[in-house]
């Protein structure tokens, strides 16, 4: 394994004790007061660095309006202000990444399901963010990284409302990385 692999395995364990703790011992954590004793940590895939890819971003200077339904089925409006264009498992692949339209921030939202959800990831699809060091601009590289995925708080208690990945961001393959649900 060389260093830069190394260094990743050691920042993506990291973040993974610091949820792992959150969700233990937060008083805003998703798990229900009464099950945090038994809660014993999250489940992940193993980190796989092939689940760590550049995709080129397509910015849209004029976003479009898109109401996405959510967990209690009610809808939430959000911005389609990006593609995101990579490879994936031999193919080329496409997620679109939203905003809410009072969110002045870089961030970017991007969720998504997989042949995995459902079945091993929560049924209601995984979630990355992605917060870029600067304006994005059209042909500009940024690192997916799906070892970072995660379950909405709505995969853990009913009290949440999530909203859920788009028909565009359906993948037609398995994603084996990132939080996991037994």
């Amino acid at each position: 394994m060389d260093e830069d692999t190394e260094d990743w395995e050691t920042q993506l364990q990291a973040n993974r004790d610091e949820k792992d703790r959150f969700f233990a011992e937060h008083r805003q954590s998703p798990i229900p007061p009464e099950d945090r004793d038994d809660f014993d940590g999250l489940s992940y895939f193993d980190p796989d660095p092939e689940y760590r890819v550049e995709a080129t971003v397509t910015v849209h200077e004029s976003p479009e309006s898109v109401d996405l339904e959510t967990s209690d089925d009610r809808t939430v409006r959000y911005l389609h202000v990006a593609t995101l264009s990579f490879d994936l498992d031999g193919e080329s692949r496409e997620l679109h990444a939203f905003r809410q339209a009072a969110d002045e921030s870089r961030t970017l939202f991007v969720p998504f399901r997989d042949k995995t959800t459902g079945q091993q990831s929560y049924d209601g699809g995984r979630y990355m963010e992605l917060e870029p060091d600067r304006d994005l601009a059209d042909g500009d590289e940024i690192t997916l990284d799906f070892n970072l995925a995660y379950s909405p708080f709505c995969a853990y208690s009913d009290t949440f409302s999530c909203p859920l990945p788009p028909e565009s961001n359906w993948l037609d393959t398995a994603v084996t990385a990132g939080e996991r649900i037994d």
